[in-house]
């Protein structure tokens, strides 16, 4: 049984309030963000009176909040042992992972006939960005850099409804991806997949771009369920 999380880093997850949205809808979306971006790690407990101190608001708005994760699904509540933040589960990867690549198979598709020079420039230096980050081993500053160059692709799609699905499920999955850079081996795997998606969408060549894309999201469904197992 893995040991359950106690610590938080506080610096880490800060609040914005926001004179538009209810202070439970404000106190939701900063947990809501530190859940899927690493900073709450799955199994890490989330204890109200922590919370509320470090947010500086009241019990009630948290406790609302996670209620909403937990009808979400990023929270779970456990009997005599309170609330944490749910485990990713290889059922959920799946189920985001079959949306990504048909939505993504779909995007390069319409980039190879949309992108401009400018864009696939764009991809160029984010590519060289990504190459020089592998060094430093900053995983958080990896992700962001992988997020941008799917982000890139959608946006010579030219197409605003699924550049608005997309990015929605980015969101959804940026604690899949912040799992799968934690292996170190991917990151160069990682980087000759982008190489290989340039090179397909230069050509405009579809079906190779389709191919790569799939091939890319396929191993990363493989290997964050491999590191899961690690640690079950």
């Amino acid at each position: 049984m893995k040991e359950k999380k106690n610590d938080i880093a506080w610096e880490h997850l800060t609040i914005s309030m926001n004179d538009y949205l209810p202070l439970r809808d404000v106190v939701f979306q900063t947990i809501r963000q530190g859940i899927l971006h690493g900073v709450l790690p799955p199994g890490q407990r989330l204890m109200e009176i922590q919370l509320a101190k470090h947010l500086g608001v009241s019990r009630t708005p948290v406790r609302e909040a996670l209620r909403m994760l937990e009808l979400e699904g990023l929270v779970v509540t456990v009997p005599r042992h309170g609330a944490e933040v749910a485990e990713i589960t290889q059922k959920d990867l799946q189920d985001v992972l079959e949306v990504r690549c048909a939505l993504e198979a779909l995007a390069v598709d319409l980039a190879c006939m949309a992108i401009t020079e400018e864009e696939l420039q764009s991809l160029r230096a984010n590519t060289d960005k990504f190459g020089k980050l592998i060094e430093s081993g900053n995983i958080s500053a990896l992700a962001e850099c992988d997020v941008a160059f799917h982000d890139i692709i959608f946006s010579a799609t030219h197409n605003n409804r699924l550049v608005q699905l997309l990015s929605n499920l980015s969101e959804q999955m940026y604690r899949y991806r912040l799992e799968y850079l934690k292996d170190k081996e991917v990151h160069p795997v990682l980087l000759q997949e982008h190489k290989e998606i340039i090179t397909h969408l230069e050509k405009r060549d579809t079906t190779k771009a389709k191919e790569v894309i799939t091939r890319h999201i396929n191993k990363q469904y493989e290997d964050v369920i491999k590191n899961l197992k690690k640690v079950e």
